[in-house]
């Protein structure tokens, strides 16, 4: 296929006429290649891990030259749509669509507009109580399978009284909520959010683990066994109303004193 075939009028791309002297940005031939191959990623034709056609391949399909079609790879290199490795072995191998990209540059945006943590748990308090809702009114026995699986796993990591695995069992208690919920569209909204926090998190020097920490892990847990149970009896604006405060008692707690005035830094 020649690079040419790959071209749509501009009208029909936008959906919308182009008035007359308007000026018309012609895209150039490496943009073409590099959008034919990124519709079939996205369009699940080309799936994670599947190494792309060598390079002479690709440049007789398309019609273009080396250079042509290295820039091409380079656009979507910075979008985390493919690696390209040089030498014998090497050549392009596609990975899918991943939130972590997108929440990566969110985070960019937040640090220039001089965003603050205690800005990002307000957000996220917006976010995962609407979903505690939609699942409350809409779960299946299923869905309350694995609720009660996540707690019961956290409890598990908590007994240990490892920062890390709890981090890790109280992660995917939140992530589960949202997904159940099945809105797609928050799920990678509130993913981003999760993202971000982790960054400035791991940005932030570990703060000691005392008593009044492990009391707060302990109070976090029981507010997830109530919220399963709230979601079982189909209380959703008592469960909306429970997440909402314990998402907001832990900003309050993770962004406690001066920190919670700290502006993200999460380039280094």
């Amino acid at each position: 296929m020649a690079v040419q075939e790959l071209a749509m009028p501009a009208t029909s791309r936008a959906g919308t006429v182009v008035a007359i002297g308007q000026q018309v940005r012609v895209p150039k031939t490496a943009e073409l290649v590099a959008a034919h191959l990124r519709r079939r990623i996205v369009r699940g034709e080309l799936v994670e891990g599947d190494a792309l056609p060598p390079e002479a391949t690709l440049m007789e399909q398309f019609g273009v030259s080396r250079p042509t079609l290295r820039e091409a790879f380079r656009v979507l290199e910075s979008e985390a749509l493919i690696t390209v490795r040089r030498g014998a072995h090497g050549g392009a191998r596609v990975h899918t669509p991943n939130g972590d990209i997108a929440a990566r540059y969110a985070a960019l945006v937040l640090e220039y507009r001089g965003t603050t943590l205690a800005d990002i748990h307000q957000a996220r308090a917006v976010i995962e109580p609407p979903c505690v809702a939609i699942l409350a009114e809409n779960h299946t026995q299923d869905d309350l399978d694995k609720l009660r699986l996540a707690v019961g796993e956290t409890a598990a990591a908590t007994a240990t009284d490892d920062p890390g695995q709890c981090l890790q069992a109280n992660l995917a208690f939140h992530i589960l909520l949202v997904d159940l919920a099945g809105n797609t569209t928050l799920s990678v909204l509130s993913g981003m959010l999760r993202h971000i926090l982790d960054l400035a998190t791991i940005s932030q020097p570990a703060a000691e683990r005392g008593p009044e920490h492990r009391l707060a892990i302990r109070r976090r847990l029981l507010d997830h066994e109530r919220v399963v149970d709230l979601i079982e009896a189909r209380e959703a604006r008592a469960a909306e109303d429970l997440w909402r405060e314990h998402l907001l008692e832990a900003g309050r707690y993770l962004t406690d004193g001066p920190v919670a005035a700290t502006v993200l830094d999460l380039l280094g």
